[in-house]
């Protein structure tokens, strides 16, 4: 999360378009990648949005989310040149995770979404705080026809999430039997928007990609819908993510760390003739990554937090890259970046330095929970 230290820099934030939608929920809000945003509800808290999240449906305004729109010929092919997954994978209408990453160490400059239009047309969403940077490399790199758009402002994103997610949209009569990973346009109430078959709690979810102007009339429309959705923060977003181990770039995922050792390659089309950092990840696979990323479930009552210390008997191992209290497990949960060798197996009893006192960890391979809809 972004430290914002001056009234100076406080005043640079950008805002999203529902901000006084939030203000009038009694949210606290918290500069995240250079925006201000909901961390949590008055009367709500973590625990009670990430619960709605896990057993029926809340809401997220991710609007900080970067948009960069790619097109022109050959623009699903530039990018494909350019970012790690194979976009031959999929067709128009389906979406991809995938990541950009450095070109001469393979480290990640951000992970995205990409939702392929069609051949002359890519929309991207990395995340906000690094939407700029993307943007300047695929400039640097695209041919005179195609364009790159930054459209970080001029839409905005809602997180429908949770196994009742599909009966609330369906309330308003958007679409929602689309396949995982995949979109489709709609309109509610004039209101053209796009309908993702998306999200990052691991629940059934959506995520609406609406023109900025109609954000609070699309907000209002899911406010006022049975069943009634539970507002939710970036802190429930956090716990949400952690419990499936999803990477959170700048902290699991960074320059610093390649998709090989965030055990990431799953996201790498490693059979394309090119993608940036190709070479450097090739060798780093070739050889076996010195740190790869792994799971620790606490096995006492305390809460492993990132730049804690990972011990195996008196040897440092390793670092917590994410942790967290999981509303779910009722216990310390972490992802963590561990040393390869020695090679230990999962449920090898580690510690974590946690406030000079080593707290016993194990070794798991995430997700921590099984939610009950996907």
């Amino acid at each position: 999360m972004t430290d914002v230290t001056t009234d100076a820099a406080a005043t640079r934030l950008r805002r999203s378009p529902l901000s006084e939608r939030h203000t009038a929920l009694g949210a606290k809000f918290a500069p995240f990648g250079g925006w201000e945003m909901p961390l949590e509800y008055a009367g709500g808290g973590v625990l009670r949005e990430h619960t709605a999240v896990r057993t029926a449906v809340g809401v997220f305004d991710v609007s900080h989310l970067g948009k960069v729109r790619v097109t022109g010929p050959g623009a699903a092919a530039f990018v494909n040149s350019c970012l790690s997954n194979d976009l031959g994978r999929i067709g128009p209408g389906r979406a991809q995770y995938t990541l950009c990453c450095d070109e001469a160490t393979g480290g990640v400059v951000d992970d995205i979404i990409a939702y392929l239009h069609a051949d002359d047309h890519v929309f991207l969403i990395p995340n906000a705080a690094n939407a700029a940077e993307v943007v300047r490399r695929l400039r640097a790199a695209a041919p005179p026809e195609v364009t790159v758009t930054d459209e970080h402002e001029a839409y905005a994103v809602l997180a429908v999430q949770g196994p009742r997610s599909a009966e609330l949209l369906g309330a308003l009569g958007l679409p929602t039997g689309h396949g995982y990973m995949s979109f489709s346009p709609a309109t509610l109430d004039g209101v053209e928007l796009t309908v993702c078959r998306t999200g990052y709690t691991g629940e059934l979810g959506y995520e609406l990609v609406v023109p900025a102007g109609d954000a609070v009339a699309v907000w209002d429309a899911l406010f006022a819908a049975e069943p009634a959705p539970q507002p939710c923060g970036l802190a429930a977003r956090d716990t949400l993510r952690t419990e499936m181990g999803y990477p959170l770039h700048g902290q699991d995922l960074s320059l610093e760390i390649t998709p090989v050792q965030a055990r990431s390659g799953w996201a790498v089309g490693w059979d394309k003739p090119a993608f940036w950092g190709r070479d450097a990840l090739l060798a780093e696979k070739a050889a076996g990554p010195a740190r790869t990323l792994r799971g620790l479930v606490a096995v006492e009552r305390a809460i492993p937090r990132p730049g804690m210390a990972v011990y195996h008997g008196d040897t440092r191992v390793g670092t917590v890259t994410s942790g967290t209290f999981s509303p779910t497990r009722k216990q310390g949960i972490a992802l963590a970046l561990v040393d390869t060798a020695p090679a230990l197996p999962d449920d090898t009893e580690l510690h974590v330095d946690v406030r000079n006192r080593r707290t016993p960890v194990r070794l798991t391979r995430p997700p921590f929970i099984h939610p009950s809809t996907t």
